[in-house]
Order: structure tokens, then C-alpha cells, then sequence
């Protein structure tokens, strides 16, 4: 997407019919790195403006919901447009979505929700009096898509594929050392136990290293368990992966535990990142390694 910026600033507007995808949309630009707002008053768009530009190059992305839940305000927005027009350093895209109306009542039936327009509770009123209302905007708009026929993770990949500067950038696979003892991480995905492995903790001049040292990871990686299990985990992933991506994950979490965070759990962390690194972005971060000192792991 070309900004016709001189520092690569690049604002998408968010807006269209309710029901058609917002929330997917401003989750999806989120993953991207965007910096987010939801329901922004048009009227506040030029302060919003002046924080950009007073933040430098930290607020280079940006991504912004505006849609009928603000209507008080609606007529501003093409004033904040006109606006924007003359400024040489950021250039917006308004990215509209928009569905069948027969789509849209649907949603609204199966999520119990009111149309923000519909006045008597009925969808399809409102729907109407919205479509009529955005129509100066939906001429405006760089992107239009419609989300009639689109699953919520189509949607997603529609605007990775459109809006990503680093398309490969999209799906990180990040590996968690943690210890049992400090609980299991509650945003993980996937998670491995291996306790069942030899301990160096048990060899008194590891037991205040870390499996980020050589001689502690060369232990924890020389057994013939250590190498089924790696052979048997990074055999699954390889298969697990993919699929995960193709599902329209931004990430993967994959969690390795032992007794405390300190061995054998660091030490199958990092061999398990660098298994994957040359296929995936990937993280690897260790939970409690500074949690221990002197405790079995």
C-alpha cells in the first residue's frame, strides 16, 4: 500500500455496514502491528493527528474504526477527509466493509443484537437507513470488501494479504520454558511435560546454571529419551503447524515445563525454536528462569 508519506505513515480507516466485519478487521490490523482505536469520533481525528506526530515514528501505523455508532458526529469525518487530503505525511485509506442485506440480517438474528439505526428493533429498517447513509463514504473508500460469502478467518487473510508489509511476518511461533511449580502458562496453546527426562539439577555444579549453559544443555540434550521425544515433538509440529497457519492464527504458544524453569525445559526451548526458525518467525522466551536458585528443577 503506498502511503505517499515521507516516512512510511500509514492510517486505514475502518468503516462500513454494522455487522459486516469490523471487529474482525480492527483484531486482524492489530496482529499486524497497527495501533489500534475503535470507535473514534471523526470530530477527534485531527488531535489524533497531533499525537502522531508528536509521538515521531512510534505511531507509523495506524488503523482506525469509524462507523454509525459515532452517526452525532458522521458528517465531520468527510471534513477530517478533506483535511487529511492536504497533509504530505500521511495519506489515509478508507477500507469499507460492506454485506447483502439479507447477510447482515442473519447476523443480526443469530447474534441477538440491535441494529444501532433500528428504531423499532427491526434489523432490516436500520440496515437500509445505514446503507443509505454511507453511500457518499463507500464511493470515497480505496478498499471495499464484501463479507457476504467471507468466514471471519477469509476476512483476516483478505486484509493480512492487503495490508502486511512482511507477509511472511504473519504467523510467529512462539516457544514458553516454564517450571510446574510456578503453575502452567494460561495463554498456552500447546503444552509438553518434560520431567520425565534426567535432571541436572541432581549434578551439584549445575545446579545454579541454566540450560542457556553449554554444559547444562549438552546434558539435557545427550540422552536417548531426549532425542526420541525431540524427534517425536518436532515430527508433530512440523505437522501442526501448517495447519495452524492455514486456520488464520497470528500465533502459536508452545509451552515446555519441568520442575522449576531452569534445565531441561530452557534447554528443549531453545533447540526447539532453533528447529523452526528457518520456516517460521519465531520467540522464544523463558517464564521462570530467574525464578529458582537453589530449588529442584
Amino acid at each position: 500500500m503506498s502511503t505517499g508519506s515521507t516516512n512510511d505513515t500509514q492510517m486505514v480507516i475502518i468503516t462500513g455496514m454494522s455487522g459486516a466485519g469490523k471487529t474482525v478487521a480492527i483484531q486482524s490490523f492489530e496482529d499486524l502491528g497497527f495501533f489500534c482505536v475503535d470507535n473514534l469520533p471523526p470530530t477527534l481525528l485531527p488531535k489524533f493527528l497531533e499525537l502522531m506526530k508528536e509521538s515521531g515514528n512510534k505511531m507509523n501505523k495506524v488503523a482506525l474504526v469509524m462507523d454509525l455508532r459515532g452517526r452525532e458526529f458522521f458528517d465531520s469525518l468527510f471534513k477530517a477527509l478533506d483535511d487529511l487530503s492536504e497533509t504530505s505525511w500521511v495519506a489515509p485509506q478508507i477500507l469499507f466493509l460492506d454485506a447483502d442485506d439479507s447477510t447482515l440480517v442473519r447476523r443480526y438474528k443469530e447474534t441477538r443484537r440491535f441494529h444501532p439505526l433500528a428504531q423499532n428493533g427491526l434489523p432490516l429498517e436500520g440496515i437500509k437507513l445505514e446503507r443509505d447513509l454511507l453511500e457518499e463514504l463507500k464511493g470515497r473508500a480505496q478498499t471495499i470488501y464484501n463479507t457476504s460469502e467471507l468466514k471471519p478467518k477469509e476476512l483476516r487473510e483478505k486484509i493480512l494479504e492487503e495490508f502486511s508489509v512482511n507477509k511472511k511476518a504473519t504467523f510467529t511461533v512462539n516457544v514458553m520454558s516454564f517450571g510446574f511449580k510456578h503453575g502452567i502458562p494460561i495463554d498456552a496453546d500447546l503444552v509438553f511435560d518434560v520431567r520425565f527426562l534426567p535432571n541436572p539439577f541432581y549434578i551439584e555444579h549445575m545446579r545454579p546454571k541454566t540450560g542457556l549453559d553449554q554444559d547444562v544443555s549438552t546434558y539435557v540434550l545427550k540422552w536417548n529419551e531426549t532425542h526420541k521425544f525431540l524427534e517425536k515433538v518436532t515430527d508433530l509440529l512440523a505437522f501442526m503447524l501448517p495447519h495452524y497457519k492455514r486456520e488464520g492464527k497470528a500465533q502459536l504458544i508452545i509451552a515446555i515445563g519441568c520442575t522449576g524453569g531452569q534445565h531441561r525445559s530452557v534447554a528443549l526451548a531453545e533447540h526447539i525454536a532453533r528447529h523452526f526458525e528457518t520456516d517460521y518467525q519465531t520467540r522464544v522466551t523463558h517464564r521462570d528462569i530467574e525464578k529458582r536458585k537453589g530449588k529442584a528443577t
